[in-house]
Order: C-alpha cells, then structure tokens, then sequence
C-alpha cells in the first residue's frame, strides 16, 4: 500500500464553522486514502496565525514524506493554491503531493495558480502607474487636481479586479456562501488577495463594494 501524509490547515476564528474545517478536511483525506489505496502514516494540522508565511507543521509534513518516501495529501487545492508559503515549500521539498477535490492537479498547477495571482496584482499595480503616467502627459496637473485623477483610476482598477474576482464570487454563491457576511469569510479562510494584495484582510464593505461592482 502506498503511504502518504495528510496536511491540514484551519484557521482559529473558522475552524468548524467552515465546510472544510478540520473534522470535514480529516473525512475527506480518509474517504480519498481508502480509494486510491493509500495508507495515512502520519497527520499535520497548521493553525494560521498571523505570521502567514511560517509553515512548521507544513516543513515538517514535508520531511516525513521525504523520510518515508509518503505522498501529501491535502483536502482542498483552493485553500493552498495561492498560499506562497505553500507553493514555495512544496517546490523546494520536490514531494509529490494530491488533492482531494482536484487529484489530477500537480505542481505545476499549483504554480501557475500563484503566478496567476502574483501576475493580477502587479497588473493592477502596472495599470495604476500607467494611468497617472498617462495624466501627466496630457498636462494633467496632479497636485490641483488630484482627488478626481486618482478617483476615475482607482474606478478603472477596481473595474478590472471586479471582473478577475467574478469568477470566485459566482464559485462560492454556487457552493453556498450567499451573505455579504459569508462571503467576506470565505475568501479569508482562502487567503485570496484583495486588490490592494499586501496581507490586508476582506471586510464587510470591502465585499459590499466588489459585488456591487461584479453585479453590474
């Protein structure tokens, strides 16, 4: 039987409360290991804190497989897939690895599920330089007439990470999350960038304001 080792990552204020917290990751992990004939020599469970990119239950996940020449198997793709600690350490430990919900996935997905989302947020980024670049150039004075020039390129910006986002917000109505409320602590529990991606988490009109835009 091959082995494997399971690695799970809830956070604090989410765990049981979420569809995937640690007893349904658990179930998950069990129902695929009993189906593809794997044998779960040993089990990982990372709490997030705030110090997002320290991993110690994740490293040391990655060397028991090492060691024991064991598959990682986690629960969820989408609650890791943008996670750079994750990425970054599952490529440097060269370890095989499975998800659940997605078992053809491989590094390489993973990889490109980060760099899809490293490429949004320097496009944001590029399209805000660009836009202020492009001001001045028409002889835009942006010390007078500042407030209104940065108002019409943050409604562009916000405009095109709407339509990058739509996509997550219909995948997680379809799964359930339907609130304001709900959604703004799904899309925490899965670490997914705000538009400003710099560790700054969704709140509730942060949300408000992105479906607003998403729904037009």
């Amino acid at each position: 039987m091959k082995k494997a080792i399971a690695y799970y990552r809830v956070s604090t204020d989410r765990q049981g409360k979420s569809g995937l917290g640690l007893e349904a990751q658990q179930e998950a992990v069990s129902r695929f290991a009993i189906q593809e004939s794997y044998e779960v020599a040993a089990e990982f469970t990372e709490v997030e804190s705030g110090k997002k990119n320290k991993r110690p239950q994740l490293l040391e996940a990655l060397a028991q497989c090492k060691k024991q020449r064991a598959t990682l198997i986690i629960a969820k793709l989408d609650r890791l897939g943008r996670n750079v600690a994750f990425i970054s350490n599952l490529m440097e430990s060269r370890v095989d690895f499975k998800a659940v919900d997605n078992p053809h996935a491989n590094k390489l997905m993973v990889h490109l599920l980060a760099a899809f989302a490293e490429h949004e947020r320097e496009q944001i980024s590029v399209r805000t330089k660009d836009a202020l670049g492009a001001a001045k150039r028409r002889g835009v004075q942006l010390g007078k007439h500042g407030k209104e020039t940065l108002s019409k390129i943050n409604a562009t910006t916000a405009a095109d990470f709407a339509n990058t986002m739509r996509p997550i917000i219909e995948e997680l109505k379809a799964e359930g999350f339907i609130t304001v409320r709900a959604i703004c602590a799904e899309l925490n529990n899965r670490q997914i960038p705000t538009q400003r991606a710099n560790g700054q988490k969704w709140h509730i009109q942060s949300v408000h304001a992105l479906l607003k835009r998403v729904l037009r």
